[in-house]
């Protein structure tokens, strides 16, 4: 204990910082790699092929363009049909505004089969009722008519609307919708198309891989991370946990399936719980984001804001639950504002995170990356920003499920980190304990320590008091700094003749001493000879003089009592002549 520090030693704290520097690299660069993979195989399963017109999943078959029609009293099916000139195809549906309408296609193409069904598909969106008509080559029109309980009897996965018709002769070639109680909120009939039964099945087969792996995902991740809570009480995990809950329940609502399970429900309900499930889902993330960072990272008004932001995602979900079919369209402007906040509000704390120099950022951000830009490209479509697409009516699963592969690879990393700082923690704590229970000069138990540990005992103990002798003369002779090498000595050589389970003590000065029980003391006269023979600077010799008792050492009272004995005995063997031991009467244990 001589020596306290080295200074080509490299200190402990930048030593475990520079290896969680290193193995956060390690990860950001795996997790850069696995996003970069995963973008490429979504790409690959969404981009164009050589039969791009037919699609692939949800939008499969062939893309039909619309005209748009205000109800007027008198209107009938076959005049409607009659008439195509009534029909605006410049205006885009959203700017129409709510109310009755009828929608007429464009011729339809020529099928292969002319005797095949087809199965006409179209997006989910908020309306009281529709019936769908379609006119053969040889002038037949049939119907279909669902209200909004029928429509969700309709769904298919990806929440798109399917009806079939089966041709009688000729096949179809125009289709008419009537559509009553439309909110037009991103229009009227989106996303029309004209599908085999093969494209249908193929599609939902592919979107029930997608969704049973992300439903998988979700829940694997939720479970493992709920137990990890349970242990580890962080508040990110059990946020991130509900991230997870609503996710899964959106899944279950966005894409359809929540239909099949409670086929008593209207679509616009569904619509509703899907609005609902949205809210929980940014104040939860926003909640995650907020507990992540460390506490230091964004107190003040970022925090300020994540949580205002939160607080309105919260408010937002209460009101749809209570008035939401009455206000539809406003509650869903104020919900796409909201959510178009929701990324400036994250990247502000993304940028204090990086001012502040936060050991979690680059992960966070590279997880987090896909669905800050799918919460941008959703708002602006909400906002009529950006024109109606499947994959981005869909992108919060797309997203989300990159978000859920990444950030589980960030919580990983963050409760490393944390593991790392629990342990120099410890560690730090085990040093300071230690300094503070040692002799600075000479690494043996300081008074306090010694009694600490000393009381209570059982049995009897035996205390051997050390004063070296003519102290004040060794100083005098070879300075202070020789004075202390000299008390360094001597404790290194109690320190090598005490066994283990002896305590050893400097108790202040010069006085040192040994407790322990009496037969695993060393012996008197070997201690004197040993300390006679320690070789000092300038050939210098010393000797010390010995007290020592035998007594109960239970409390404080009994160590008063046999200290006091022990220092009698040491000033008995000075005043006998030094370099010698005195030894008192033992004490007797009390009955």
């Amino acid at each position: 204990m001589g020596r306290l520090g080295n200074r080509d030693e490299p200190k402990p704290g930048l030593t475990i910082y520079s290896r969680i520097g290193c193995e956060a690299g390690a990860m950001i660069r795996f997790g850069r790699t696995l996003w970069i993979a995963l973008l490429l195989a979504i790409g690959g399963l969404c981009a164009p092929s050589a039969h791009a017109q037919t699609g692939t999943m949800g939008n499969v078959g062939h893309a039909i363009a619309v005209c748009v029609s205000r109800v007027q009293p008198g209107d009938t099916v076959r005049g409607m049909f009659a008439h195509p000139e009534r029909f605006d195809c410049a205006t885009p549906q959203s700017a129409m505004g709510p109310g009755d309408f009828w929608v007429l296609s464009t011729p339809l193409p020529r099928p292969s089969d002319a005797n095949a069904a087809i199965r006409v598909r179209q997006v989910s969106l908020w309306q009281r009722q529709m019936a769908l008509y379609a006119r053969s080559g040889d002038g037949r029109i049939v119907g279909q008519f669902a209200d909004e309980f029928g429509i969700g009897q309709r769904l298919r996965l990806g929440a798109v609307i399917e009806h079939r018709f089966v041709p009688a002769g000729a096949p179809f070639t125009r289709l008419l919708w009537r559509i009553d109680g439309a909110s037009n909120l991103r229009g009227i009939v989106l996303g029309p198309r004209v599908a085999t039964d093969a494209q249908s099945v193929r599609s939902d087969v592919l979107l029930a891989a997608l969704y049973s792996a992300f439903a998988g995902l979700a829940l694997g991740l939720l479970v493992y991370n709920f137990a990890l809570w349970r242990v580890l009480r962080h508040d990110f995990q059990i946020a991130y946990c509900g991230l997870l809950g609503c996710l899964l329940l959106y899944a279950l609502s966005s894409s359809g399936a929540l239909a099949w399970l409670l086929p008593e429900m209207s679509n616009n309900r569904r619509i509703l719980f899907s609005y609902i499930t949205l809210c929980g889902g940014m104040a939860t993330a926003l909640t995650f984001c907020a507990c992540f960072f460390e506490p230091r990272i964004l107190d003040g008004w970022p925090l300020r804001a994540m949580r205002f932001t939160t607080f309105t995602f919260c408010t937002l979900a209460v009101v749809l639950m209570a008035i939401g079919p009455q206000f539809i369209a406003v509650l869903d402007r104020a919900f796409s504002v909201t959510m178009l906040l929701s990324p400036i509000v994250v990247l502000t704390a993304l940028v204090r995170a990086w001012r502040r120099h936060s050991a979690y950022l680059s992960l966070f951000a590279l997880s987090w990356a896909a669905p800050l830009t799918m919460l941008v490209a959703r708002s602006f479509y909400n906002l009529g920003l950006l024109p109606w697409s499947f994959w981005v009516d869909n992108s919060t699963i797309l997203a989300m499920t990159l978000e859920t592969l990444l950030a589980s690879v960030a919580i990983a990393y963050r409760m490393r980190m944390l593991s790392h700082e629990r342990d120099e923690a410890i560690r730090q704590e085990a040093i300071s304990r230690e300094l503070a229970d040692t002799d600075p000069l000479t690494g043996l138990l300081n008074r306090r320590a010694f009694l600490a540990r000393a009381m209570p005992s059982d049995g009897l103990r035996t205390l051997m008091l050390f004063d070296i002798d003519h102290f004040k003369q060794v100083n005098d002779t070879i300075g202070h700094d020789g004075g202390d090498e000299v008390l360094r000595m001597f404790a290194r050589t109690l320190r090598y003749h005490a066994p283990p389970g002896v305590l050893v003590a400097r108790m202040g000065g010069e006085e040192f001493a040994l407790l322990g029980e009496d037969a695993m003391l060393p012996d008197v006269d070997l201690m004197l000879a040993s300390i006679r023979a320690v070789r000092l600077p300038f050939d210098l010799r010393i000797t010390c003089s010995i007290g020592i008792c035998r007594g109960p050492l239970t409390d404080e009272n009994d160590w008063k009592r046999l200290y006091r004995m022990a220092d009698q005995a040491l000033f008995q063997a000075k005043a006998a002549g030094r370099d010698r031991a005195g030894r008192a009467p033992s004490i007797a244990m009390a009955a």
